[in-house]
Order: C-alpha cells, then sequence, then structure tokens
C-alpha cells in the first residue's frame, strides 16, 4: 500500500452520493462505500476513515484506488467474483428438472434431495453429486418435490358456467326484501373435552393446556347469511340428515323470512340439499307450502368458494369455534353468542367477484358455442286483430 490515491469528487459526484445515503433501501456495503469517498474527499486520513465509517485499512484503500483508476460507478459497486465452476451442464439441470417432475422411484413416495443426486450420477458422467448442487439447481427453478398441495380440479363445462353466473347475478342484484337472497351450508364439528384441567395464563406464562383430550361425540352446524342485510343464523344440530336440512328450510320460511314472497337459496350439491328431502321429513301437503316459498340455486361441483357462506363458516371457525368445546349444550351457548355479536356489528362479507370480471379472467375456460351469434337473427312477426 505505498501508492496514495487522493480522491477529488465533482460537485455533480457529491451530490450523487449525499442523495444516495440520505434515503432508499441499498446493499451495506455500497453505503460504506460511498461514506468513504465523501470522507476522502474531505481530506480525512485512511485511519481516521476506517476508524469512523467502521471498516478495515484494506477497505478504504481498495474504494479509493478503484475510483482513481475507473469511476465512481467502479468504486460503488462490487468487483467480479469468478467463483466456482457450476457442475451440472445445461442439459444436465434440464434432466434434473425433468426428474423432479418425474414420478419417485418404486417404494419411495417422493423425491429426496439424495434420490434425486443418485438419480443423476446414473444418467451423466458426474462421479458424485452433492445434495446442496441438487437443492441450489431446484430453487433456481422454484421445485420443491417434498411437498404436495391437494385441491379440487373443476371441470368447466357449460353447466360450470350456467351456475356460477347464475349465482354471482343474484348476489349483484339490489336488495330486496321481498325476493331476499340466502346463502346456505353445514359444518360438521368434533366436541373435544380436556381430560385435565388447563392452567390459565399468568404475567410471563403462557396458557398451558394437555396434549391428550376426551372425544363426546359430533355435532352440526347449519348456516344461514343473508348477504344483503348482514344477518346470519347458526343452528346446531346432532346430524345433518334430510330430516334436519327440511327442518331447516321451513324455519327459514316460518320464523325467519315470514313476509317473504320467494326465497332464493344458495346451496352446495349435498345430496340431502334437494326437494326431496322435505317430502321426506313432511307431509305432501306441508312440503309444497315451503317449496313454493324457496328457489334452490345450486353452485357449480366444486365450487364452494361461490357460497358466500362457506367464507362465514371460516369466520366462525376462527372466532369461535378454534377451541376445544365439550358439550352440544356448550356449543348451542358459544354460537348463539358469536351470531348474536356479528349480527350486531352488522358485519358482512364483501363480495368483489362478479359475472364480468369471471368472463374476463376466466375467458379461456368458457366453452366455445357451436353457434357464432351472427346466425341468430330476431324475426318480426305480426298478430291479426280479431
Amino acid at each position: 500500500m505505498n501508492v496514495r490515491y487522493r480522491v477529488e469528487l465533482s460537485q455533480t459526484e457529491r451530490t450523487e452520493l449525499t442523495a444516495l445515503l440520505s434515503g432508499g433501501k441499498h446493499v451495506a456495503r455500497k453505503l460504506k462505500r460511498a461514506q468513504i469517498l465523501l470522507a476522502a474527499d474531505a481530506g480525512a486520513s485512511d485511519a481516521e476513515i476506517a476508524r469512523s465509517v467502521g471498516v478495515g485499512g484494506s477497505t478504504v484503500y481498495r474504494t479509493k484506488r478503484r475510483f482513481v483508476l475507473g469511476n465512481m460507478e467502479a468504486a460503488l459497486s462490487e468487483e467480479p467474483r469468478p467463483g466456482a465452476k457450476r457442475k451440472l451442464t445445461g442439459k444436465e439441470e434440464a434432466l434434473l428438472v425433468a426428474t423432479t417432475c418425474s414420478s419417485p422411484p418404486a417404494g419411495r413416495a417422493r423425491w429426496t434431495l439424495e434420490l434425486l443426486a443418485d438419480a443423476i450420477v446414473k444418467l451423466t458422467p458426474h462421479e458424485s453429486l452433492s445434495r446442496e448442487t441438487v437443492r441450489r439447481r431446484l430453487a433456481e427453478n422454484d421445485l420443491k418435490p417434498w411437498r404436495k398441495d391437494m385441491w379440487c380440479i373443476p371441470q368447466i363445462d357449460a353447466d360450470y358456467v350456467a351456475r356460477m353466473e347464475d349465482v354471482l347475478d343474484l348476489y349483484a342484484e339490489a336488495p330486496d326484501p321481498k325476493r331476499p337472497v340466502v346463502c346456505f351450508d353445514e359444518s360438521p364439528i368434533q366436541l373435544i373435552g380436556e381430560v385435565r384441567q388447563p392452567i390459565p395464563a399468568t404475567p410471563g406464562q403462557i396458557e398451558r393446556y394437555d396434549y391428550e383430550y376426551r372425544r363426546n361425540g359430533t355435532a352440526n352446524l347449519f348456516v344461514f347469511l343473508d348477504p344483503h342485510r348482514s344477518w346470519r343464523k347458526v343452528k346446531v344440530t346432532e346430524r345433518r340428515a334430510a330430516e334436519d336440512f327440511a327442518a331447516c328450510m321451513r324455519d327459514l320460511v316460518d320464523i325467519h323470512y315470514p313476509r317473504a314472497e320467494r326465497i332464493r337459496l344458495v346451496l352446495d350439491n349435498l345430496s340431502t340439499h334437494s326437494a326431496g328431502a322435505l317430502y321426506q321429513a313432511f307431509p305432501a301437503d306441508e312440503a309444497r307450502r315451503v317449496l313454493r316459498r324457496l328457489e334452490f340455486h345450486y353452485v357449480p361441483k366444486h365450487a364452494s368458494w361461490l357460497n358466500m357462506v362457506e367464507i362465514e363458516i371460516g369466520v366462525l371457525a376462527r372466532q369461535c369455534l378454534d377451541r376445544r368445546i365439550d358439550s352440544f349444550a356448550r356449543l348451542v351457548t358459544e354460537t348463539a353468542a358469536w351470531e348474536k355479536r356479528r349480527n350486531a356489528d352488522r358485519a358482512r362479507v364483501k363480495w368483489m367477484f362478479t359475472t364480468e370480471k369471471a368472463r374476463a379472467k376466466m375467458a379461456r375456460a368458457y366453452p366455445r358455442p357451436s353457434v357464432k351469434s351472427s346466425q341468430f337473427q330476431r324475426v318480426k312477426t305480426s298478430v291479426s286483430k280479431y
């Protein structure tokens, strides 16, 4: 270090470095180099700069040298580092990706890094391959063979689209007290009791409960949601048979909406969600009386997300049911309290998905009509007066 490099900044360079230090997100090393250049321009010695900036003397020397021999950009940026040569060629990396996306070996549920390394060694001239090399190449391609997601894959056909747009149009309608829209669904729940009494929380100690529990049976929650008037109802039953569904429908007609002319009900395709369930539970005249006030609108298969009450059930699960509830009576009390509070708060689901957005977002999935719209012509007719 017997050569002294003198840093002399122009006014433009000083302004640029000051702006760099005054705001924005930058790499710490770049900020330190900017501080070194400004301090050197002000006449500070290398030892003073190293002490004030918190770097070594060699860092100050290299930064000043790169500025004098190059420019400010060269002084602020990292020098290129050669690093080790990539062990896999482009074709070998493509082979690794293809192998990862294929079925694992017989007897194994999924690929692991070790299995992939062994497979590539057998398929290429490499004598060995580390799991870290495999991990980095997979990370570059955003591949995680040890993870899987389970989800329903809907078949978007004409029936799917018709049901979807029917439900979306219901949500988009203006509220009509004579023809309300009600979303309906059910959710099973286990009744879980404690084997040992939990220890309450104290300052500095969180609540503790035993991992062992007692299963006290099951129950079912029927949930109604009126998206237009911020109203929901939770009915707790011991089961969810056709007779229970029929009783819910009669309650909806006679208790919750006695003055409505027609109740449009959004529900899924469960076998008990049918008009026949009412005939199983009631005499024919009673079943017919209730059904005259109901209008069923079914969401497409594998599209329960279209039923707005699914969101409400999720809120119920997080706010009320995310704990151990040991008895049927306590479940009734807790859900009733949650329902009363949420109705009093006039909470509602903010639905943003519309028919127009569905056609724009799912345009490729929409079925292609077999007859072009231009082939349809309106025919003008006239009827003679008698």
